[in-house]
């Protein structure tokens, strides 16, 4: 009996230490694996997205809260005034979540595009939303802030023929970001 208390003891301890350690790694390296995503996972597609831009857009990031929700807010600038606005929203695609980046001229109301920034759809069929050849149709559709939320594009998008999840998910994002464009606008963007 001693014996198998004496290995509880032990086993508890070692796990203990075992899960302290794996935290504090953890917390060490959470800064690092934030700017590796930054610069390699979020960066390209922002820079796609704000294509034009004449300023760091990772450099110049917000963090804003809009309706309690903190949103990661790239700024596009030109000639030191802001002309453009992206950040990532969540649709559920066949897989799972679809992570998109969308951009918006937010001079003239318009979507300035989109990227995929993660999903975990099926290769070949609904990882084509990653494509340019569907991301490519989003850019340049203008915005009708006082339509219905269904009819605030002014352009429908046609879906992938066989990855009708996908599509959807993508433009679930963008449903979604239209929300967050419409209280963004209300702010003051050459202040952020």
């Amino acid at each position: 009996m001693k014996e198998a208390a004496h290995m509880i003891v032990v086993l508890v301890i070692i796990c203990t230490v075992c899960g302290v350690a794996l935290s504090g790694f953890r917390e060490m390296t959470a800064e690092r694996i934030e700017n590796q995503v930054l610069m390699n996972v979020q960066g390209p597609r922002v820079n796609k997205v704000l294509e034009g831009s004449q300023n760091d857009l990772i450099a110049d990031r917000k963090v804003i809260k809009i309706d309690g929700q903190e949103v990661l807010l790239f700024m596009g600038k030109k000639d030191g005034k802001p002309w453009a606005i992206a950040y990532e929203t969540l649709g559920k695609g066949f897989g799972g979540d679809l992570k998109v980046m969308v951009g918006y001229d937010i001079e003239n109301d318009k979507l300035t595009g989109i990227q995929i920034v993660s999903h975990k759809e099926t290769p070949g069929v609904g990882s084509k939303v990653t494509e340019d050849q569907f991301t490519q149709r989003f850019k340049g559709i203008e915005i009708d802030l006082k339509a219905e939320p269904e009819k605030r594009l002014s352009k429908k998008i046609d879906a992938i023929s066989g990855a009708t999840y996908s599509s959807q998910g993508v433009y679930e994002a963008i449903g979604k970001s239209l929300q967050l464009y419409m209280a963004i606008k209300k702010q003051d963007l050459s202040t952020k």
